[in-house]
């Protein structure tokens, strides 16, 4: 099968000549070719490559309007004629000796080979503190807030191998920050590997990560909730619990009122009847495809998730008072804490 290592560029000219040699030297046996998409980089890095090409069978896509590492990567699909892709950074912070692990695993099955900082045996290299921070929160809110992709270790990796059919005739959003992330959420795959890598130390230039590039990356992450279905879901769990906050101040008033029992027992039997509403529902509305586990089981946890909701928020809200916060402000943090927490364990767990 042929192989088309993809690889977006902007000022990496001083990379290439070591980049392509040891592409080579791990794609020996193979039919490959390199595919350089540049932004029209003011180093000539555009220039560089087509000078390589005498060595490497380099096709160089320069670009002077459009520009962006996702369309970037997108136009070198459309450009490949490989069975495989092969996308990778220009900056030798994804070593190319990792190709042939990748392939491997795609001739092995699966559709979407990742090389993986977060499996065991993957790794970074001299990274700060935050610099991991950063990382792992990035990846721990694409999981939670993208159920689809919550078994993938590395998500956000930049260096992955796909059959051509997982992209094709597949509509990518060329302002996407994660194209790895898109292509996970509306690709067409059955099975995901991950192989472990070193993530390297950059050899030449400049890194991108800023905070621009933060807020896009939580801008993406939304958009594909938006297609995926999941800010649909998350509604519909807000008008849900909105409903449940009617049921339980309705029943309240009336035990109080009509029956005449004390009120601080009443809450108890109108906070059970607005979580059995809730459940309700969630079951025939907000999650109603996804009905895996019992009935029992899904009542059982959402009762758990609506326990660790309300302890949370008083946690949350107890702390802040404490901090000598105003009650009113404290209270509704933890509410909205709450809320969140209890969104995403009934979606991963209770209909997970």
């Amino acid at each position: 099968m042929k192989v088309s290592v993809i690889i977006p560029t902007y000022n990496e000219r001083d990379n290439l000549a070591e980049l392509f040699e040891r592409i080579d030297g791990a794609l020996k046996g193979h039919d490959y070719e390199i595919i350089v998409v540049d932004d029209d980089s003011p180093d000539g890095t555009w220039e560089f490559a087509e000078s390589l090409a005498e060595k490497y069978p380099v096709k160089v896509i320069r670009r002077t309007e459009k520009k962006g590492l996702s369309s970037a990567v997108i136009r070198g699909f459309r450009e490949a004629a490989g069975d495989i892709f092969v996308v990778m950074d220009a900056d030798l912070q994804h070593p190319p000796e990792v190709i042939p692990e990748l392939l491997n695993a795609i001739e092995k099955g699966a559709d979407v080979a990742i090389a993986s900082r977060y499996v065991p045996g993957g790794g970074v290299k001299n990274w700060y503190w935050y610099r991991r921070l950063i990382s792992k929160g990035a990846i721990m809110i694409g999981r939670l807030a993208l159920p689809k992709i919550r078994d993938v270790k590395d998500p956000v990796s930049g260096f992955f191998a796909l059959r051509r059919e997982v992209v094709e005739g597949t509509e990518l959003n060329p302002i996407g920050f994660k194209i790895l992330m898109e292509i996970l959420i509306k690709g067409r795959y059955k099975e995901v590997k991950e192989v472990p890598f070193t993530f390297g130390l950059r050899h030449a230039g400049e890194s991108k990560l800023g905070t621009k590039t933060m807020v896009n990356y939580l801008k993406h992450v939304y958009r594909l909730m938006r297609w995926d279905g999941e800010l649909d879901r998350l509604i519909k769990f807000t008008l849900v619990g909105l409903s449940g906050v009617v049921v339980n101040e309705g029943f309240l008033w009336a035990f109080v009122n009509f029956l005449g029992w004390d009120k601080i027992l009443a809450n108890i039997p109108a906070t059970e009847l607005a979580i059995l509403n809730n459940f309700t529902w969630n079951d025939l509305w907000t999650f109603r495809d996804l009905k895996r586990k019992p009935l029992w089981r899904r009542l059982a946890t959402f009762h758990v998730a609506a326990i660790t909701g309300a302890l949370v928020q008083w946690i949350i809200y107890a702390g802040l008072v404490y901090l000598g916060m105003n009650y009113l402000v404290a209270n509704l943090i933890g509410i909205v804490v709450s809320f969140i927490v209890r969104f995403i364990v009934n979606r991963h767990v209770t209909w997970g």
